[in-house]
């Protein structure tokens, strides 16, 4: 394996230090969004709705951002989606209403959206024996929720929720400049710019969508990056209520949850460049169906065991994070950002829409371990949809050299 140029280094590192940024601010309603709620006199509901909208927004603007990576460069489309979130996270701190909080929170979760940018800008840096790497290394940025419950309750109880937004929007705002300073144009971009080529048609573009192969890689995603951020927002619910944790505690075994399994993301993209991420999504699976099968129990689990299995879960969903992304620029080479922003897109939403599940699950059952049941069900299906679809491929199949 090759070292990585000086060019493609700097990419990685201002694409991952960027992503970091955008995602402490993506995540930044999860601390400020108390006082808000607090100011407003918000519901669970509304509340829950203004927490999620970035999430939901963010997830779904993937594929437009992506694709847009793919025709014009992540340099341009990252530094453009920087400026707008940035902006939108200022003016959030000037909303008085819930319709104007709402609005701003759209714009917020652009944020978000930066993920499917950076995908596609740094594989365009990097040889196939190297992409898992990087892309598991730029994929560490997730840890940027964690800077947010970090640092953010600090400013938020000295100088409140409004200079809150207005510092991370500073940031953030500060970070694309140095981005578009610091940074270059991808290597496909210069030479489409040198040799005047015409952009492909938005059909071009789309076609791969069509492939079952692109939404069984979502489905791979919906649980590996979805249920974890799942898990992340439900656990200290669930350690409060079935473990009576203090409500402290509880936060700061949910920060201790994300930031190891952020971290070791970057191990997963070293894994399937060494063995194959087809081998690495065996052992995501086959663990997590361990860990939840056991989890799943309706009786009491010691929280000594709990906290073992959940650790375990979400270092084996880390590295299924970084194995499923492997595998775009492999078969999709010249459609990165729109596959990439579509499995990115799955996976988001499944973030959005998991919590809602576990919560009306126990409303219906009582049953905190519900949760985890879902997540026994939806791993189970992606490891029988990834085997039989491994064992019908023929033995020459692109499908077995890739994965």
């Amino acid at each position: 394996m090759s070292a990585a140029s000086p060019a493609a280094s700097r990419a990685l590192g201002l694409s991952t230090f960027s992503f970091t940024i955008c995602f402490a601010v993506w995540t930044i309603f999860s601390i400020i969004g108390i006082q808000i709620k607090q100011q407003l006199s918000l519901t669970e509901t509304q509340f829950g709705l203004l927490v999620g909208m970035p999430v939901l927004t963010g997830s779904l603007v993937r594929l437009a951002l992506g694709v847009m990576t793919d025709r014009l460069g992540g340099r341009i489309v990252y530094t453009l989606t920087m400026l707008a979130a940035a902006l939108a996270t200022f003016l959030l701190s000037w909303a008085t209403t819930y319709p104007q909080m709402l609005l701003a929170a759209l714009g917020v979760g652009l944020a978000g959206g930066s993920f499917a940018v950076g995908v596609a800008y740094v594989s365009r840096f990097f040889d196939g024996s190297r992409q898992g790497t990087a892309l598991g290394i730029f994929g560490v940025g997730n840890v940027g929720a964690a800077v947010t419950k970090f640092v953010a309750p600090f400013v938020m109880l000295a100088y409140g929720w409004q200079m809150t937004a207005q510092v991370w929007a500073g940031a953030l705002a500060l970070t694309a400049v140095l981005f578009w300073i610091f940074s270059k144009d991808d290597p496909v971009t210069v030479q489409r710019r040198g040799t005047k080529a015409p952009l492909r048609s938005l059909r071009a573009e789309f076609t791969p969508l069509r492939e079952v192969r692109v939404w069984r890689f979502s489905a791979y995603y919906f649980f590996s990056f979805g249920a974890f951020v799942a898990l992340a927002l439900w656990l200290p619910h669930y350690l409060i209520g079935v473990y009576g944790f203090d409500v402290k505690v509880a936060g700061m075994v949910g920060a201790a949850y994300s930031i190891p399994a952020s971290v070791f993301r970057a191990y997963g993209g070293v894994l399937s460049d060494r063995i194959g991420a087809r081998r690495v999504m065996y052992a995501t699976f086959a663990v997590s169906l361990l860990a939840t099968a056991i989890l799943s129990v309706p009786a009491h689990v010691p929280v000594a065991v709990f906290l073992a299995v959940i650790f375990t879960l979400g270092f084996f969903m880390s590295l299924g994070k970084a194995a499923v992304y492997k595998h775009i620029p492999s078969y999709y080479p010249g459609n990165v950002g729109a596959v990439g922003g579509l499995v990115g897109m799955i996976g988001g939403l499944g973030g959005f829409i998991l919590p809602l599940l576990f919560g009306w699950l126990k409303d219906e059952t009582g049953l905190w371990s519900s949760c985890f049941a879902v997540l026994f069900v939806l791993v189970a299906a992606c490891l029988v949809w990834m085997h039989l679809s491994i064992r019908r491929a023929p033995p020459s199949s692109s499908l077995i050299a890739a994965e």
